[in-house]
C-alpha cells in the first residue's frame, strides 16, 4: 500500500519551546511523543504539576490493532505468551460503545477536547497481525509509521496502532507514541522494543502466570496508550514541562496490581489525574506530587 508523506507533523515554535526536547521530530519524520524511558532517564519532573489543555484533539474513542514485526514473532519460542498476552490485555482494558472499561482506563476519562467532547473507554480491539518480515534493528519514526501505513489496510482516523519489534532496546526509552499520515488518513501509532530480559524496563511484576517480558510490554502499552487518548498529536494535554499523564507518573505504582475487566491482574505504573491531584485523592509520583491514579479506589469524575 502506498504510504503518503507525514502529515502535519512540525508543531508550531511556541509548542516546541513549550515541549520537552523529545517531541522535536527530524525533518520528515513523525514526532517522538511521550517516551517510556528506562529506569533512571527518566525528564525532569515539572514544578507547576497539573496538565493543563493547548487546543488539540483527543481520543474520545479508540480502535486498536496491535502489529507483531520481525522474523522472531514466528518462532514459538520468542514469541512465549507476548503476543497472547498482549491479546487479553488490550480485549479487556476497554469496552465496547455503551459499556464501561476497566477502571485503570477510566483515569484517563476526566480529559477533553475544544468541543467539549470526552476522552471515554469506548475500545475496540481487532486483534494483531504478525509480518515475519525483517524489522530494522533501530527503526525510524518514519520506518514505524511506514509499517502501519503497509499492514493495516483500511486504517481509520482514531485508529492506535501499536508496533511490537523483536529487537532489544536501543537507546534509553521502553517505547514511544507518535502519529503521522496513511494515505491521507492521520492515524496514531506506538513503537515498543523486545523487552525480554531488559531491567531498565522491568516493571518487577512478580505475577506468576506472565513472563517478564510480557509484564514489561504491559506497563509501557499502558503508557503509550493513556497518553495517546489524551494527546495523540501532542497539542492536547501536557504540563508546563511538555510531560503527558504517563510521563508524569512513569516508574511510580499505587498497588501491587490492577484489575480489568476479565478478572486478570497487571503491574501498571498510574496515569496522571489533575482530578486526583486537586482532591487529594492520588498517590505520590517521583517528584512527590499526589496526582497519580491507577484505577484502583479511584473516585474520579468518570464522565462517560
Amino acid at each position: 500500500m502506498k504510504c503518503l508523506a507525514v502529515a502535519l507533523l512540525v508543531l508550531s515554535s511556541a509548542l516546541l519551546n513549550a515541549q520537552s526536547p523529545n517531541k522535536n521530530p527530524k525533518k520528515d519524520e513523525a514526532p517522538i511523543l511521550g517516551p517510556h524511558w528506562a529506569r533512571g532517564t527518566q525528564t525532569a519532573a515539572t514544578t507547576n504539576p497539573n496538565m493543563t489543555y493547548h487546543g488539540g484533539p483527543i481520543l474520545a474513542s479508540t480502535v486498536v490493532q496491535a502489529i507483531f514485526w520481525g522474523t522472531n514473532w514466528g518462532n514459538a519460542a520468542f514469541v512465549g505468551d507476548k503476543a497472547s498476552g498482549i491479546d487479553n490485555w488490550y480485549s479487556n482494558i476497554g469496552a465496547a460503545t455503551g459499556g464501561k472499561g476497566s477502571s485503570y482506563f477510566a483515569t484517563v476519562d476526566e480529559y477533553y477536547d475544544s468541543a467539549g467532547q470526552y476522552v471515554t473507554t469506548a475500545t475496540n480491539y481487532l486483534g494483531h497481525i504478525i509480518d515475519t518480515t525483517s524489522a530494522p534493528q533501530n527503526p525510524s519514526t518514519a520506518q514505524v509509521l511506514r509499517e502501519v501505513c503497509r499492514t493495516i489496510s483500511s486504517p481509520v482516523s482514531n485508529g492506535y496502532y501499536p508496533v511490537y519489534i523483536d529487537h532489544k532496546r536501543k537507546g534509553n526509552f521502553c517505547a514511544y507514541h507518535s502519529y503521522g499520515s496513511c494515505n491521507g488518513k492521520v492515524v496514531q501509532f506506538a513503537f515498543f522494543w523486545d523487552l525480554d530480559g531488559d531491567a531498565g524496563c522491568d516493571p518487577n511484576s512478580g505475577i506468576a502466570t506472565q513472563s517478564e517480558g510480557l509484564a514489561a510490554l504491559a506497563n509501557v502499552s499502558g503508557h503509550e496508550l493513556s497518553e495517546t487518548r489524551s494527546d495523540p498529536h501532542g497539542d492536547a494535554w501536557y504540563d508546563a514541562s511538555g510531560e503527558e499523564n504517563g510521563d508524569k507518573c512513569a516508574w511510580t505504582f499505587g498497588g501491587p496490581y490492577v484489575t480489568f475487566l476479565d478478572g486478570t491482574d497487571w503491574k501498571l505504573q498510574g496515569n496522571w489525574s489533575n482530578y486526583a491531584f486537586n482532591h487529594g485523592t492520588g498517590y505520590p509520583n517521583s517528584s512527590g506530587y499526589n496526582g497519580c491514579a491507577d484505577g484502583t479506589n479511584y473516585p474520579g469524575p468518570y464522565t462517560e
